[in-house]
């Protein structure tokens, strides 16, 4: 009902009183409550202080990242493996675009701290896409998303040990050459840690957005790195490889705060690789724990579980000292009910959904209750390919099978990145729609950023 739509707000420790065991991994049943939509095609123009260059990003999305000037004269097509299918948007873009919300934090008023993507997906690609946060609203009785407040990123006071791609500019704005954000918490002091996924860091910005801190990633005195961190370079012996343990994107997807402030965990998004090889150390990743007073790793990590079929988590956030939300996703985009048939291939003229969504879920996990090995106990989960709808609610529900249920709603992004408790009741859940690359609501249309607003009461006061 449109009308539950958080007028009340009732208070965690009346949710935890009605708590009731939950058997392992329980799976509870969700409800849509509202759907709020902030078109792709959204565009910010850059600071008045930023260089002219940024009024156009998306130069280099083309073929061997090749420099293009003329607008909108790569089209946008699904990235490789998912199609080829045209996604209706076509770069270099005027201005910046407002897209990838990549984290998620509650102000605590109905609005929300968003992380922006690094740009169009990797280093070589964005040096022309600007670093961004937002405070968005979305309003769930009209369906849309007002953009409050816009924070750029940037390094005024030469933090960085390394050359940024705005370094002899006055300004200092980061862009998606430097740093690949992924995940927001802001700090009881005003200031805010964001996770990383090109070292991995944690960096850390003041209320403005200027860069304070860039924190290294150690575990068992061994940092951590992937083939992106600034520290790497290629070797002169083309047979030597460039050693890492952290995934090309396989950084700080989700970074979680203590109720308390006093301690994140840091969330890695894919396993790690096993020392010294090319293969995972297991079906699971590592959460380390950051000590905020002290801006400095404990040494503590513990284990996250995937399930079986799921390749990476999108976001982490507690609901009380110990209990949290965790994504968990595969790589898959689109409604299974669209699939490609067996040997036939999507093309422009016939699009089909070469990679459908199946495992699609919101974990509850309980960070105080590691086993002996270390794994973190999850409690229960929701499947977001299977969110129920009785009233119809959803304002779009994308390309499906002729016949598919209207009072079925499903979630089938390639990547859902953004989940928070809401009260006692409700989550918000978002995906990343990889802007212009992404289709996986349409079979022949970017993806929008979307936020749903899901009734989970029962998975919010499991234990």
């Amino acid at each position: 009902m449109r009308r539950l739509l958080l007028a009340t707000v009732f208070s965690v420790g009346a949710a935890i009183s009605l708590a009731l065991p939950a058997a392992a991994d329980t799976r509870f049943e969700a409800r849509l409550v509202g759907q709020a939509i902030l078109p792709a095609a959204t565009f910010l123009a850059p600071p008045a202080d930023a260089p002219e260059y940024f009024r156009l990003s998306g130069r280099f999305t083309g073929p061997g990242n090749a420099r293009n000037e003329v607008a909108g004269s790569i089209p946008g097509v699904t990235l490789p493996g998912y199609g080829p299918r045209a996604t209706g948007l076509a770069m270099p873009f005027p201005g910046q675009p407002l897209q990838g919300f990549s984290g998620i934090k509650p102000v605590g008023d109905g609005s929300y701290w968003v992380t922006g993507d690094n740009g169009f997906g990797n280093r070589r690609n964005s040096p022309d896409a600007l670093l961004m946060i937002h405070r968005v609203r979305p309003n769930w009785q009209s369906g849309a998303v007002a953009v409050e407040n816009t924070i750029f990123l940037s390094d005024p006071n030469r933090v960085t040990s390394f050359v940024i791609q705005n370094e002899a500019t006055p300004s200092r704005y980061l862009t998606g050459a430097d740093f690949d954000v992924e995940s927001i918490q802001p700090l009881p002091d005003g200031t805010m840690m964001i996770g990383d996924e090109f070292g991995p860091y944690l960096l850390h910005f003041d209320a403005q957005g200027r860069l304070l801190r860039v924190i290294e990633t150690t575990m068992d005195g061994e940092a951590l790195r992937t083939p992106d961190h600034h520290a790497n370079l290629i070797p002169a012996n083309p047979t030597a490889g460039v050693p890492h343990r952290v995934r090309r994107s396989g950084g700080y997807e989700g970074m979680a705060l203590t109720p308390d402030g006093r301690t994140i965990w840091a969330l890695m998004e894919q396993p790690l690789f096993a020392a010294g090889t090319n293969n995972p150390e297991g079906q699971f990743l590592r959460v380390l724990e950051f000590d905020v007073a002290r801006m400095a790793w404990t040494g503590r990590n513990l284990r996250y579980r995937l399930e079986p079929g799921a390749t990476a988590i999108g976001d982490f956030n507690f609901i009380d000292e110990r209990r949290a939300l965790v994504i968990e996703r595969d790589n898959g985009e689109g409604d299974a009910g669209r699939a490609c048939a067996q040997g036939v291939e999507s093309t422009h003229a016939a699009p089909c959904f070469a990679m459908p969504a199946r495992l699609k879920r919101i974990y509850l996990v309980d960070m105080g209750a590691a086993d002996a090995e270390g794994f973190v106990r999850k409690i229960g989960h929701i499947d977001l390919m299977a969110i129920q709808d009785p009233e119809r609610v959803a304002r779009q529900r994308g390309d499906r099978a002729a016949g598919a249920s209207d009072t079925v709603f499903t979630f089938p992004f390639f990547t859902i990145e953004n989940v928070a408790m809401v009260d006692a009741d409700h989550i918000i859940v978002g995906n990343d729609n990889n802007l212009p690359f992404s289709a996986g609501r349409h079979l022949s249309r970017a993806d929008d950023n979307e936020l749903i607003l899901l009734r989970v009461p029962e998975l919010l006061r499991a234990r």
